[in-house]
């Protein structure tokens, strides 16, 4: 069974009463780190528990060193998941307002421990849920101390001194997440610097999804992705965007569309470029 699994708004609240379930709200907003909590306050889906990016799914920041959502810690990641009422048998469902960043990102932390099933993202996020009439509630629920256990896997990640090393190789394929203008060192409305790391390929994660704000067909991915792969192993793939959020979509995607899970850069761009000896393309 692929890791990468999806779930409608219909079907997740078919299980809503389901012992086994837990929900994870994963909103957030980068102009805003308060809209998240703000938001889950004033509705969530029923039994949804709310998890934030920063406070909850990120390390601390150093600046100069770190980009902008380090991986957190795995222990303290751990107790907080078991705070949440997360226990190894959970049936896991995650979401955020719709195109799924930051619950893909929630979702390749859970992989990146070793939850490796049961785990879904909701397809549309919570704006297909309201789409489709569901209800909403504000109260905070209560869950008895979950036992996840688990363990950081080092293997789905690479670090930027491994990766500088790798650049020159022909069979390493880049891909970065964030929208073209960025890519390009047009814009850069978030980090000091623009650009992209030399070699990337541009696959904003916005063009996973359909018109409609879902997931596109597992073919519709593959031949998506095949094109920038042209013929390389998964094996040699690397995702990265600006802090490692939005990368996991493409991660996602790609395991939806078929392929093994591949390495996520963590630190991506906002970590590449604290370093100037580290080499910057731009392209206008």
């Amino acid at each position: 069974m692929s890791l990468a699994q999806l779930i409608n708004a219909q079907q997740l609240a078919e299980r809503l009463p389901q012992p086994d379930l837990v929900i994870l709200d994963c909103r957030f907003a980068l102009d805003d780190p308060q809209y998240g909590q703000r938001s889950y306050d004033e509705a969530h889906i029923p039994g949804a528990h709310f998890a934030d990016l920063e406070k909850d799914l990120s390390g601390p920041v150093i600046p100069g060193k770190t980009g902008r959502h380090p991986l957190p810690e795995p222990d303290q990641l751990l107790a907080k998941l078991q705070a949440l009422g997360v226990n190894a048998d959970s049936q896991i469902v995650l979401y955020d307002d719709g195109p799924g960043a930051f619950a893909a990102h929630a979702w390749w932390l859970l992989v990146w421990l070793g939850k490796r099933d049961g785990l879904y993202l909701l397809d549309g996020g919570l704006r297909a849920w309201r789409e489709a009439g569901l209800p909403l509630d504000d109260k905070r629920p209560t869950s008895a101390p979950g036992t996840l256990q688990g363990n950081a896997d080092d293997s789905l990640t690479i670090d930027a001194a491994t990766l500088s090393s790798q650049l020159a190789s022909p069979d390493l394929t880049l891909l970065d997440a964030r929208a073209l203008p960025r890519f390009l060192g047009e814009v850069e409305p978030i980090d000091p610097v623009a650009g992209h790391i030399p070699g990337a390929h541009c696959l904003p994660f916005t063009e996973n999804l359909d018109t409609a704000g879902r997931f596109l067909s597992p073919n519709q991915l593959r031949t998506r992705f095949e094109q920038h792969l042209a013929g390389k192993s998964s094996d040699s793939l690397v995702a990265y965007c600006g802090s490692g959020v939005t990368a996991c979509h493409n991660l996602f995607a790609l395991c939806l569309a078929g392929y093994p899970l591949a390495r996520l850069y963590p630190g991506s761009w906002s970590e590449w470029i604290t370093d100037p000896q580290r080499p910057v393309a731009r392209q206008r």
